[in-house]
C-alpha cells in the first residue's frame, strides 16, 4: 500500500473547498448586514472579516488537532491525504474494518478514521480560506490608488506559503508514524499560524475601536515580541511532553514521582530525531528519559510565567491595565490547565484547555506587539503596511 496516495487528493481538496463556502458566505451576510450597499464600495471591510473568521477557524482547527492527538486518532487513516485510497472513512469502510479486527484497540478503528479526516477536511478548508484572502489582498493592492496604502499583501501570502508547510507536516506526521518532532513541529506549526492570521486581524482592525486596548511604548512592543519568542519555546516542550507520553510521569505537584529532584536522563530524553518510543538507538525509552522531558517543561513553565508576571507588571505600571488583566488571565487559566492534566489524570477537557490556552497567548502577544506605539507616534491607520516597533 502506497503510504501517500494523490488520487482522493482532488476530492479531498473540493471538499475542504465546499466547506470554505460556508464561513465564506457567512461574513459576506454579515458584512451586508452591517454595511449595506456600502460595503460594495469598501472591500478592505471584507478582508478584515474574513480574516478574522480564517483566525477563529485556525483556532478551532489547533484544537481538534490536539483531540486528533489526544485520541490516537493520529494514524486512524494510515495513508495521506485520503483514507485506504478513498476521499472519506465511508469508501474505505473494508478496509477499516478489516484492519480494526486485526487489532481492535489499535491505531485504526472506524472512529478514530472519522476524527482523523475531519482533521485533514478541516484543514483543507483553512487552507481555501487563506487562499482566497491572497487572492484578495493581491486585488486591492492593484485596484488601489497611488498614495492609498494598504495592509501589505505579503502577510496573506507567507500565511498561504505556512498552510502549505504545515500540510506538508500533516503529511509527514502520517507517513513516519507520529514520529515525535514532526508532530512537534506540526503543533508550533499552528501557533505561528495563528499569530500570523492575529497579526493582519490587528492591523486590519479600526483604531477607533478601543476593545484591543489603548497604544503601547515602543519598548513595550519589543518586550511582546520577545515574550511571544520565548512562549513559543515554552510551547516546543509542552509539544515534546504531549508527543513522546511523558505527561503522566509525575502525577504530583511540585514534586515528581515524590522528589524534588528524580533519577532523570536529560541525553535520551532529548534525542531529536528518532521515532516514537524509542531511545534512537533501537531500544525504548527510558522512564528518567520521559522524566527529563516533563521536568523540562515543568522548569520551563515557572520561567516563563515569571517572565509574562514581570510584562504585566509593566504593562500595569504604564496604565495598560487591561492588556495587562487579559495577560494574566490568559496564564492563570495556562497554569490551571496545566496542573489538571497531572493531577486529574490527563482528563480531556484540560488537555485541550492546555492547547487552546497556548493558542491564546500566543494570539494575545501577537496582538500587543502590532498595537500602534504611543510614544508620540500617530495611532496606526487599519490600512497602514504592518511592522513592528
Amino acid at each position: 500500500m502506497m503510504l501517500v496516495d494523490w488520487d482522493p487528493a482532488v476530492q479531498v481538496a473540493l471538499t475542504g473547498a465546499a466547506l470554505a463556502c460556508l464561513p465564506l458566505c457567512w461574513v459576506a451576510l454579515r458584512v451586508w448586514r452591517q454595511h449595506g450597499p456600502r460595503a460594495l464600495r469598501a472591500p478592505g471591510v471584507w478582508r478584515a472579516a474574513l480574516t478574522m473568521t480564517t483566525l477563529l477557524l485556525t483556532l478551532d482547527l489547533v484544537v481538534f488537532g490536539a483531540f486528533t492527538r489526544l485520541t490516537d486518532s493520529g494514524l486512524g487513516c494510515p495513508d495521506w491525504p485520503g483514507c485506504y485510497g478513498s476521499a472519506s472513512p465511508i469508501g474505505a469502510h473494508l478496509d477499516i474494518a478489516q484492519a480494526q479486527a486485526q487489532a481492535p484497540h489499535g491505531p485504526v478503528t472506524h472512529q478514530k478514521a472519522w476524527i482523523e479526516m475531519i482533521h485533514r477536511y478541516l484543514a483543507t478548508m483553512v487552507g481555501a480560506l487563506i487562499t482566497c484572502l491572497m487572492g484578495l489582498a493581491w486585488w486591492l493592492q492593484s485596484r488601489s490608488k497611488p498614495n492609498e496604502t494598504q495592509v501589505s499583501p505579503w502577510w496573506p501570502t507567507w500565511t498561504f506559503v505556512w498552510v502549505c508547510v504545515q500540510g506538508a507536516f500533516g503529511a509527514f506526521t502520517v507517513t513516519l508514524k507520529l514520529y515525535p518532532l514532526v508532530v512537534t513541529m506540526h503543533l508550533l506549526g499552528g501557533l505561528l499560524g495563528v499569530s500570523l492570521l492575529a497579526a493582519q486581524v490587528r492591523l486590519l482592525a479600526d483604531p477607533a475601536r478601543g476593545w484591543l486596548g489603548a497604544p503601547l511604548p515602543p519598548t513595550l512592543r519589543r518586550l511582546a515580541v520577545w515574550m511571544w519568542v520565548i512562549w513559543m519555546m515554552q510551547a516546543a516542550l509542552g509539544g515534546w511532553v504531549s508527543t513522546n507520553g511523558a505527561v503522566l510521569v509525575c502525577s504530583d505537584v511540585p514534586t515528581c514521582q515524590g522528589q524534588w529532584w528524580p533519577p532523570m536522563d536529560w541525553q535520551q530524553g532529548f534525542v531529536l530525531f528518532r521515532h516514537l518510543g524509542t531511545d534512537g538507538q533501537g531500544g525504548a525509552i527510558s522512564l528518567p528519559a520521559l522524566t527529563a522531558i516533563h521536568m523540562a517543561h515543568r522548569l520551563g513553565a515557572v520561567l516563563v510565567s515569571l517572565a509574562l508576571l514581570w510584562f504585566a507588571s509593566a504593562l500595569w505600571r504604564l496604565r495598560a491595565r487591561k492588556q495587562a488583566a487579559v495577560l494574566l488571565s490568559l496564564l492563570v487559566w495556562q497554569v490551571l490547565a496545566g496542573l489538571s492534566n497531572v493531577l486529574l489524570d490527563w482528563p480531556m477537557l484540560a488537555a485541550l484547555g492546555h492547547t487552546l490556552g497556548a493558542a491564546l497567548m500566543a494570539l494575545y502577544l501577537t496582538v500587543l506587539a502590532c498595537l500602534p506605539a504611543a510614544a508620540n507616534q500617530p495611532v496606526a491607520n487599519p490600512v497602514l503596511a504592518p511592522r513592528f516597533a
